[in-house]
């Protein structure tokens, strides 16, 4: 199975042609695909954010549209949860201080619970998680 990290996702959300690439290689590659939830969480903060800073009901309709998006792509997705196995296996990892912020590892957490390979643009955010699998199918 292939996790895709936020920065994956954005590519698909924004129909970038790096994006339509990496759609084309996931179709291709014919195995399970799936996001966190972590992942969902980090975008729909950044949409609501979006939200918030404006002030004009007007000027929020173009936030309120990509936040409707992202939530429509999402639900086309398998989402993989924060469960007792990925925050069992982050309280191990965590006690390591690997040099990863606490979303990523949570994100990495999720595709070790799951034996999965992370797709990701941040390659090296991940390179200190033991065990874990990334690639980067953008560049």
């Amino acid at each position: 199975m292939f996790v895709l990290d936020t920065n994956h996702v954005s590519e698909l959300t924004f129909r970038t042609s790096a994006g339509s690439r990496l759609l084309q290689r996931l179709e291709a590659a014919q195995e399970d695909a799936a996001v966190s939830a972590i992942t969902v969480e980090e975008s729909l903060r950044g949409w609501l954010a979006a939200i918030r800073r404006q002030n004009e009901p007007r000027n929020q309709i173009s936030a309120y549209q990509r936040l409707v998006r992202q939530v429509e792509i999402f639900a086309s997705w398998l989402v993989l949860p924060w469960a007792d196995d990925a925050a069992d296996r982050f309280e191990s990892l965590n006690s390591l201080r690997p040099k990863v912020g606490t979303q990523d590892l949570k994100i990495a957490c999720i595709c070790l619970a799951h034996d999965s390979t992370l797709l990701t643009r941040n390659l090296a955010d991940f390179e200190s998680v033991p065990g874990l699998r990334v690639e980067n199918w953008l560049d």
